[in-house]
């Protein structure tokens, strides 16, 4: 699968994305924009993520092309870290460094918490499920959950959270709680892990252009020991 693309800088450009975005074929020649998707691979609990929600937001404004997200499973399950003293002090040291970079803001009082697991699995499923049930919420909903964890201080680790943040999305509260905490939706959600893995992806977050015949990258994120 041929690839290439561009670091993350924390600021929207239409030259970080590949000729592909400007409608523009293999052969050269203008693609139909109907006949391209982008995909958006990252993580709700992934701060370079959280620091790419404004360019996700021009991509949308900016683009007449439909964006597919994929849940990338950042630490989910057996790769949970607790939040010792030293994960305390490596995520703090890396939200100042995305926060310096993109001006999104971050509530550190998350990193008070004793005993806790920085465990993403829950914050992916929470986004498959939306996916799944409202298709056209799943962009608002990754950034509404970001936000409620990274600015609001939520634990959205904790599935009981999502009741309270489901208010203002067109999805039934009962039909999502449901789907959240069932073993087929957790399923679905760890086929995103593997179809990230199998499209190449080794940060987040990245974003791919699917022109039908190829997969080009058009913004790679940092990998995963940086977020």
């Amino acid at each position: 699968m041929p690839v290439r693309g561009s670091t993350f800088s924390g600021k929207f450009s239409r030259s970080a994305l590949p000729r592909t975005c400007h409608r523009m074929s293999r052969s050269g020649k203008k693609a139909h924009v109907s006949e391209l998707e982008f995909i958006y691979v990252g993580d709700l609990m992934c701060s370079w993520c959280w620091g790419f929600a404004p360019v996700l937001d021009e991509l949308q404004r900016t683009f007449a092309i439909p964006i597919r997200l994929i849940a990338g499973g950042l630490r989910p399950g057996d790769a949970a870290q607790a939040l010792d003293g030293r994960m305390r002090s490596y995520l703090a040291h890396h939200w100042e460094q995305v926060e310096a970079r993109t001006g999104q803001q971050f509530d550190r009082t998350v990193l008070e918490r004793e005993g806790w697991v920085y465990d993403t699995e829950t914050a992916d499923t929470a986004v498959v499920t939306m996916r799944e049930l409202n298709p056209k919420e799943t962009l608002r909903f990754f950034v509404a959950v970001q936000h409620a964890f990274y600015v609001d201080g939520i634990d959205v680790t904790d599935p009981d959270a999502y009741l309270d943040l489901l208010g203002g999305f067109d999805v039934d509260p009962d039909r999502f709680m449901a789907a959240l905490t069932s073993s087929e939706m957790r399923e679905r959600t760890w086929t995103d892990f593997e179809e990230a893995y199998q499209l190449g992806v080794s940060g987040f977050p990245t974003l791919l252009l699917d022109e039908g015949d190829r997969t080009v990258a058009g913004a790679p994120g940092p990998p995963p020991k940086y977020l």
